[in-house]
């Protein structure tokens, strides 16, 4: 019956051991540069340590050396917890020099003077039991120890109020674990080994241990703490191994030992290189998630950035809007006399003033279209029209300026043409703008309007002899501020807004709009398609 017992103890401890230097071992080769890992690293180590101590201290045989081990070890796992706590959960060590000289000399005083009899004086054996005598050195242990813990502690309370949510379930769990595995040790172990001078308690560290193990487990599985793909696939691969050897050192056979060592170093090279694989399809995988989270603020700040524009536009333009109105008006009053007769030579300053004017005051009507319709505070007005007699109106007063560039306006109105559902002005707006754009980018030939009835609604196309444009303009135009390379080549000014409207515009009537043209200098075609019937309303 105490053979049992003991051996299930040590199964316990061998299992916690295992399980202890996997876990820690998994984590470090996740990111091997990484403090946090590190650290990590070396706390898993010497927790195994000092559990295989705390264990070969209860034979009465030799457990006055290995009770002082223990306490060796157990200086060292303080200070770890510390600097766990200090540098998690990030890459790099932080401390300071100096700080690092005020923990780590005396972590070695102490480490040092726990294999003296200051700390532990002898074991005296008894039909009783054990007791352990303790000298005036258990009291310095017992603050380091105790400073370091609750130092840890401090900082991960610290951390944790400032963490993000999921960062805050991770330590809390972590802290869980903790907690309950530092006071079962305090009031368990080290209170009884103190004052009671009892070390009965001192066999189930290993159980204590499991609970922060577990703690940190749950953590790993549900929280992605550490990566739990790389630790399922390293300890895979350790089980198969470790079962290879076993069964080859218990065959009794020189050959199957071979055969089982041979496969076993197979399975680790094939292992070895499914945990790379792995490691890299996680390092892609964060790397896209850490990209998806810049882009994610990028397009916000790009939003914020956008409004902000607008909101300026809306201001700058009404603004503008008054003073080129009261000039206007000035400029009016100037030529018809009301303040004295003008030379003819101060007339076409004038003219040119009035012209230019104008330009502005288009410039400023685009910007405030621009306003109110990324800002949704757009106002149509449906109702049925005669499209013809809006082209009529546009054709009409365009008429002057390609006589000018002694080009010819090409269009006639298709007989029974049907009436459209649509906002009168902003209609205009449109063909108006196509027909002056048609001019504008043209030096000879004509421009040809046509309208014609096209799947329950009207397609109007404008159709120019002018410079044309490249296949990747075709899409762009419409964009904001796009101008194509085209007309920055032969200098002619522009805004790059007046199609953007338009889109806008015929987009809000349920319609589309497109342009085309064969290539540089062949001519272009620009039109669009509504439906008869009224746009339905938006949401």
């Amino acid at each position: 019956m105490l053979g049992d017992v003991l051996y299930f103890k040590e199964v316990i401890v061998g299992a916690v051991v295992i399980c202890n230097i996997l876990i820690t071992y998994a984590v470090y080769v996740s990111n091997k540069k990484s403090a946090t890992n590190r650290v990590f690293l070396l706390l898993g180590l010497v927790i195994s340590f000092w559990l295989l101590a705390m264990y070969l201290s209860v034979n009465p045989q030799v457990n006055l050396f290995w009770t002082r081990q223990s306490a060796f070890w157990a200086t060292f796992m303080s200070f770890l917890l510390f600097l766990l706590a200090y540098v998690l959960p990030g890459e790099r060590f932080l401390l300071s020099k100096k700080n690092l000289f005020y923990t780590v000399a005396p972590t070695i005083f102490i480490t040092a003077l726990t294999f003296t009899p200051y700390v532990f004086e002898k074991i005296t054996i008894s039909a009783a039991g054990s007791k352990v005598a303790v000298g005036f050195g258990i009291i310095p242990f017992s603050l380091l120890t105790t400073f370091f813990s609750v130092f840890a502690v401090y900082l991960l309370l610290k951390k944790l109020h400032k963490s993000s949510q999921v960062e805050r379930r991770q330590l809390g769990l972590v802290l869980t674990g903790f907690f309950l595995m530092l006071g079962l040790i305090i009031f368990t172990i080290l209170i009884p080994v103190i004052f009671l001078r009892d070390n009965f308690f001192v066999q189930f560290a290993p159980v204590y241990v499991f609970f922060f193990l577990a703690a940190t487990a749950i953590a790993i599985i549900k929280y992605h703490l550490f990566n739990i793909k790389v630790i399922a696939t390293e300890v895979l691969v350790l089980i198969l191994i470790m079962v290879l050897l076993i069964e080859g050192a218990l065959s009794g056979s020189i050959f199957t030992v071979i055969f089982k060592v041979s496969f076993a170093i197979l399975v680790g090279i094939i292992g070895i290189l499914l945990v790379r694989s792995v490691q890299k399809e996680i390092k892609q995988k964060d790397e896209l998630s850490n990209l998806a989270a810049s882009l994610e603020k990028a397009n916000t700040r790009l939003q914020e950035l956008d409004k902000q524009k607008t909101e300026f536009l809306t201001i700058a333009s009404h603004q503008l809007r008054t003073p080129l109105s009261i000039l206007k008006g000035y400029i009016e009053l100037i030529k018809d006399g009301s303040y004295g007769k003008i030379e003819p030579a101060t007339a076409k300053v004038l003219d040119d003033m009035d012209l230019n004017n104008e330009h502005l005051v288009k410039l400023v009507d685009t910007l405030l279209d621009i306003t109110r319709i990324e800002q949704g505070r757009t106002k149509y007005s449906f109702a049925m029209n005669n499209i013809c007699a809006l082209i009529d109106e546009s054709v009409s007063d365009l008429k002057l300026k390609a006589k000018e560039k002694k080009m010819k306006l090409v269009w006639t109105c298709p007989k029974k043409m049907t009436d459209v559902c649509c906002d009168q002005e902003k209609m205009h707006h449109v063909i108006y703008n196509f027909i002056d754009n048609a001019l504008k980018y043209s030096e000879k030939g004509s421009v040809k309007v046509t309208l014609k009835e096209e799947g329950g609604g009207i397609a109007m196309k404008v159709v120019d002899n002018g410079i044309g444009f490249n296949k990747v303009d075709e899409n762009n135009f419409f964009h904001k501020f796009y101008r194509g390379d085209n007309v920055r080549t032969i200098g002619i000014s522009g805004t790059g807004l007046g199609l953007y409207v338009c889109r806008k515009f015929v987009e809000a009537h349920s319609g589309r709009v497109w342009a085309h043209s064969e290539g540089l200098g062949k001519g272009s075609e620009f039109g669009f398609w509504i439906p008869v019937k009224p746009p339905a309303p938006a949401g």
